[in-house]
Parts: structure tokens; sequence; C-alpha cells
């Protein structure tokens, strides 16, 4: 199921409008068809499946929650169960754990679920996790681009992803997810940890419930979402890359996952490596 109502993803209000118009049709009928009470119990269950509350489909991806608002409430409190993704082909999703207890990562309709424990971390693949917010997209057609060798840092890939997107025919004044795959040179990454100490949650104190971690030519897949106007949605407006006063401000939202290790979380800083690729979704003409 792609994105977007071109490619016939239903907008939330069409798909119950027209579940329900064709559960009642049934219904009047059902007493004479035997197959119409499991097409209308099918009706109502997908439409029942197809939403999760209060999300916001914009560009090509939806999200729910907002990171902003855990300064507001003082909590990270759940907004969405990731059960209710779960059976999604070409799922790609990231976002923080409820109570700020760990990092998720899905790539490809497969959960990277990772927690601080001790003085290492813990890896699983479960939807059994809620998030504070959640940026998702659901996607099964990419095209390659090769990332030239002058592409490095942080700044070049954000700066890369757009330029190319633009190019492929993508709304860049529209939010979109991105992968990346191969082997950088370095990742800075973190996971979320509870450092609060039963505090109400600040800014300084989000800065500090994170565990920092650094993998180095290790290959990895990469999922990304670039989103031109959603600071402190689902995106931070500075990083450790792209920091206040820059003249620059954060645009996306990066997670790896890696090929060879359990590693997977939030990606703070990186030097790409040769030969990586960006993969943009692929859109109709």
């Amino acid at each position: 199921m792609q994105p977007d109502n071109k490619d016939g993803r239903y907008q939330e209000g069409e798909m119950k409008k027209e579940g329900i118009a064709s559960f009642g049709g049934l219904r009047n009928k059902a007493f004479g068809c035997k197959s119409a009470l499991p097409l209308a119990l099918f009706l109502l269950v997908a439409v029942c499946a197809a939403s999760v509350i209060n999300s916001k489909k914009e560009g090509l991806v939806e999200y729910v929650g907002a990171q902003k608002d855990i300064f507001v409430s003082g909590k990270a409190t759940k907004v969405v169960s990731l059960e209710d993704l779960a059976g999604q082909k070409g799922l790609y999703a990231v976002g923080p754990i409820e109570g700020l207890d760990g990092e998720i990562t899905i790539f490809d309709s497969k959960p990277y679920i990772t927690k601080v424990r001790g003085s290492g971390y813990t890896a699983e693949h479960t939807f059994k996790h809620g998030a504070f917010f959640l940026v998702w997209s659901e996607w099964t057609k990419w095209q390659n681009v090769q990332i030239p060798a002058g592409v490095k840092s942080y700044v070049d890939l954000q700066k890369f992803v757009k330029s190319q997107a633009q190019s492929a025919g993508i709304d860049v004044t529209q939010p979109f997810p991105f992968l990346l795959s191969g082997t950088p040179v370095e990742i800075k990454w973190h996971i979320n940890v509870d450092r609060t100490e039963g505090k109400p949650i600040t800014k300084e104190l989000f800065a500090k419930s994170k565990e920092h971690f650094v993998t180095k030519n290790e290959p990895v897949d990469i999922v990304g979402f670039y989103g031109p106007h959603h600071a402190g949605i689902f995106l931070p407006k500075f990083t450790p890359a792209i920091k206040e006063g820059s003249g620059m401000e954060n645009e996306i939202h990066i997670h790896l996952v890696s090929r060879t290790s359990k590693a997977a979380g939030h990606i703070d800083e990186l030097t790409l490596g040769e030969n990586m690729v960006l993969r943009l979704p692929k859109v109709p003409e």
C-alpha cells in the first residue's frame, strides 16, 4: 500500500466513509446472501486497521505525536502502539519508545527495538512497544542513486537528499522517506535512556537522557525521513551535526540498522564511506 492517493491509498475519512457505506448496503441484504456478512466484517476490520488515532498524513509519510509535546507535559507518554502497524507491507518507521526507554526503527516491516540495560543495550524484534512520537511510511518501490565521493558529512547528506529528491520529481516542500545502504566510515548514534530521576522532562534532561555509541566501518541500512518544516514534531531542530547558531536547521531524522551486529538507533553524526547508495521513493510521473 503506497502512501499517497495517486498510488491508490485512501485518506482515512474516505476509507471510513466507503467502508461504512458498503457495510450498510450489505447489511440490508445480509439475510439473503451467505457472503455478505463475512465481506462486511472484512471491510469493518480493514477500516479499523488502516488508521492510527490522531495520526496525520502529509506528503509521503504519516506521523503521530510530537517531540515538543514532552516539554509541555513533562512526560514521554505513549501516543501509538506499534501493534497498530503490524502486518503492513513495506513499512519503514523511526521514533522513541515511551518513557525515554529506547529507540524504534522499522526496516521493511521488521522492528528493531533497542534499550539501554546496564553497561550495554538489548535488541529485540517485536511490535509490543509504544512511542511518544512516530513517523512512518509504507513504500515498496524505490529508485537507487549512487552517492558521490564528495558527499561525506551529515550536512552533505541532508543537502544531497533534498537535491536528488527534487530531481526525482518528489515534492520537497512535503515530508518523504529515504533509505541508505553501505558502509559508513563512522556513525555516532544514541539510544534514549531515562535519566530524569522522576522529574518533569526539560530540554536539558532530554539531552542528558541518551547513551552514546560509535560504529566504524560497519555495513548498515539507514532509514530516514526528510521534513522541511517538522522541527519539534518528528525531528529535532538542531543536532550535534547542525548546531544552533550555525545558520542551518536540521531537516532529517535518520536511524541505523547494522547488518553485522545488533546496533540500531538514532544517528547524531556520520561520515559516509565509498560506494554508498541512496534510495528514494519511486513516484508516478
